[in-house]
C-alpha cells in the first residue's frame, strides 16, 4: 500500500485547509486511514483517523469541533477538512493506514504500517 498526501500550504489564523491522502496498491483490505502531525520539537501526534468499517472516526481532543476527516472509499482517498485553524496548528501532516484487515481505529503511531510523506501546513498569526 502506497500513501501519497496533497494539500497543504500556508493559511492565516482562522482559515481553512482540506488535506487529501490517496492510497493505492493492494487497498481494497485497507480500512483505517487516519492523520498524525509532527511539530519542530515534539512528538509526532494523533490527529484523526476513520474505518470504513462502520464509517467510524476519531479525532484528538484538540482538533474536534474544527476538523472532519472523510472518506471516498471508491477513490481509496481520505480527507482532513481542518477548519478554524490556529497557529498550534502548524506541523508536517502526514496519513497512515493500518495494515489489511485491522479495523480498528489507535492513536498509537506505531500501529500504523504505511506512511506518506509528510505536507506542511502553516498557520500565521
Amino acid at each position: 500500500v502506497q500513501l501519497q498526501a496533497f494539500g497543504g500550504g500556508l493559511v492565516q489564523a482562522g482559515g481553512s485547509l482540506r488535506l487529501s491522502c490517496a492510497a493505492s496498491g493492494r487497498t481494497s483490505s485497507t480500512y483505517v486511514m487516519g492523520w498524525f502531525r509532527q511539530a519542530p520539537g515534539k512528538e509526532r501526534e494523533f490527529v484523526a483517523a476513520h474505518s470504513r468499517v462502520g464509517d467510524t472516526t476519531s479525532y484528538s481532543n484538540f482538533v474536534k469541533g474544527r476538523f472532519t476527516i472523510s472518506s471516498d472509499n471508491a477513490k481509496s482517498t481520505v480527507y482532513l477538512q481542518m477548519n478554524s485553524l490556529k497557529p498550534e496548528d502548524t506541523a508536517v501532516y502526514s496519513c497512515a493506514a493500518r495494515r489489511n484487515y485491522i479495523t480498528v481505529i489507535s492513536y498509537d503511531s506505531r500501529l500504523y504500517d504505511y506512511w506518506g510523506q509528510g505536507t506542511q501546513v502553516t498557520v500565521s498569526s
